[in-house]
């Protein structure tokens, strides 16, 4: 009996496996298949015909490329279909029209959706711009196809990601105008750095929350207006001169047959005010990119500065440039490395270039004096001094904001804080509010009073010990009463 039964199950097995493989073979058939689609679009057998032009460009420029790509269509007016490729990996990616025409593409490479991802430039929407696409572009006689790839290569000693953009075309056909058009007026698009020009930036793959793709994070930094800018008049009248109306003035300087570059060197105590000078300076450059850039991003200032120079005019911000930029005798090699590529980027600027560094530090005495000392890149040196008893008045007036502070109440607050930072000042008139509210918890306004003042200054000076003056910029030295 046992050998009718397993007969019979080999058999039903045998026509299941018959009917699955008939099944298999006709989905595969009704498979569209972008060699396949490739072929019968160029009315070729095979890619030996195709001519394929190029352009790379770095991957964080793929909004200006979209949008020249977008104009250019409109423009033409050709018939266009858009199909996705299914590229998984990106890493290392190598594929290209050729390799997508080849009979062993069938394998992996068919006909899919479009996947798009999400890049910020700055505004309310993000610009969504293709992952790995491809444009099957009808003219008649001038037919183009127009593929559209991420790949991340080996540049030097670092990994690179770039967006590669390939036009293929049958060779001796009018589609090679058109793949001479397109691929131009992509590299125009990306030119303009249209997407980012104007907006502050940095470069990294930063963790974006809002899913964005990663590249360059545009920073929306809150306004700051020249009525918060507490410094002494010199000090406020040397930083103008020389970033403000020296950047109004370039056209004329450079008519004259001046430089156009600038160097210019923060130096103070911390708290005093270098960070928020800067972003009042980013927000009355109109017209201006800003590349804010940290010690530990130096390793990509190259690709920084072709930024730089592309999106001219274009203020640098370097912060705590100590890190990388101490004394030779002082510093490892890996930091003079970083210091060398900072030097030869300033110094390879051209004199007509309307870029504009500047640079912070807490410690100028630590600086190397190939930065610090040598005329050509550091052009001006300000100082941020702590500020003095009027500068002190007025930071406490600013930064009661929403609160009431009496003028005697704003007089004790000023004696009490001599040689203290403008942020250790910021800090207390928050924490004189704390203490305000803890008494009155249903207080409808806040009025500060001298005893919440003289708790908030207990609790920052004394409290905490020497570290915590320390932390908060409250100077040495200092005795209890």
């Amino acid at each position: 009996m046992w050998p009718y039964v397993a007969g019979f199950i080999g058999g039903l097995l045998a026509a299941g496996m018959a009917a699955a493989g008939e099944s298999y073979w006709r989905r595969r058939r009704r498979t569209k298949w972008i060699p396949q689609e490739l072929q019968r679009f160029f009315r070729v057998k095979d890619s030996s015909r195709l001519q394929v032009l190029q352009k790379s460009f770095p991957r964080h420029m793929a909004p200006d490329a979209k949008r020249g790509l977008d104009q250019w269509l409109a423009e033409q007016g050709l018939a266009a279909r858009l199909v996705g490729v299914p590229i998984t990996e990106s890493f290392i990616n190598t594929t290209g029209l050729s390799a997508l025409m080849a009979p062993q593409g069938e394998s992996w490479y068919q006909v899919s959706s479009v996947e798009y991802e999400s890049f910020d430039v700055g505004g309310d929407a993000p610009m969504e711009c293709p992952k790995h696409a491809l444009w099957l572009l009808d003219g008649g006689d001038a037919k183009l196809a127009l593929f559209w790839t991420y790949g991340t290569h080996r540049v030097g000693c670092n990994w690179v990601e770039r967006l590669r953009i390939e036009a293929g075309f049958v060779m001796d056909s009018p589609g090679s105008g058109l793949a001479d058009q397109v691929l131009a007026r992509l590299e125009e698009a990306v030119h303009s750095g249209h997407a980012y020009r104007g907006q502050v930036l940095s470069l990294g793959g930063e963790d974006d929350y809002r899913g964005n793709a990663s590249g360059v994070t545009v920073h929306r930094l809150r306004p700051v207006a020249r009525q918060e800018i507490i410094l002494p008049e010199p000090t406020l009248a040397l930083l103008e001169r020389n970033v403000v109306r020296f950047a109004e003035q370039r056209p004329r300087l450079r008519k004259f047959g001046m430089s156009t570059r600038k160097g210019l060197l923060f130096y103070g105590p911390p708290g005093t005010g270098k960070t928020h000078s800067i972003h009042y300076l980013i927000n009355v450059l109109q017209g201006h990119t800003t590349l804010l850039i940290t010690a530990e991003q130096i390793g990509s200032i190259t690709e920084y500065m072709t930024l730089a120079r592309l999106l001219e005019p274009c203020l640098v911000v370097i912060e705590d440039v100590d890190l990388i930029a101490r004394r030779r005798d002082e510093s490892g090699v890996g930091e003079q490395c970083l210091l060398n590529r900072l030097l030869n980027e300033m110094d390879g600027l051209r004199p007509d270039s309307a870029i504009t560094f500047v640079l912070t530090t807490n410690r100028p005495d630590a600086l190397e004096a190939a930065l610090a000392a040598r005329p050509g890149r550091i052009d001006q040196a300000i100082e941020f001094p702590l500020p003095d008893a009027a500068g002190r008045e007025q930071l406490i007036k600013l930064y009661a904001s929403g609160a009431s502070i009496a003028p005697e109440v704003v007089a004790s607050a000023v004696r009490q804080t001599e040689a203290v930072s403008a942020s250790f000042i910021k800090e207390l008139m928050r924490r004189a509010v704390q203490f305000h509210l803890e008494c009155r918890p249903d207080a409808e306004s806040a009025i500060i009073l001298q005893n919440d003042v003289d708790q908030a200054i207990e609790e920052m000076l004394w409290s905490g010990g020497p570290l915590n003056r320390a932390l908060l910029g409250a100077g040495e030295g200092r005795e209890q009463p």
